[in-house]
């Protein structure tokens, strides 16, 4: 399972944490696309990614989780519409 815990240093300490608390940012000002890219890639950076193996079993458990209940709804509705037509046919 990923568990996996990082180190503090390996983390960059955030700037202007807690700095200027009342402070808000003015709404007009935007983040560059560079920026952008830059953040989302520094995000990506701290995820812990699954192995293949455990990749394999979640997307399993997936699968089998959806066809049971493909399963069962299409049992409620075979089973319902023959009561329907018990009724109405």
């Amino acid at each position: 399972m990923a568990t996996e815990t990082r180190d503090e240093r390996d983390e960059p300490e955030a700037k202007d944490e807690g700095k200027g608390k009342g402070r808000k940012k003015s709404p007009s000002r935007r983040t560059s696309p560079a920026l952008f890219v830059r953040q989302v890639i520094a995000e990506l950076r701290k995820v812990i990614w699954p192995t293949r193996r455990e990749l394999i079993t979640y997307t399993t458990a997936a699968l089998v989780f959806v066809l049971v209940m493909v399963a069962i709804v299409s049992g409620f509705d075979y089973g319902l519409q023959k009561g329907v037509y018990a009724v109405f046919g």
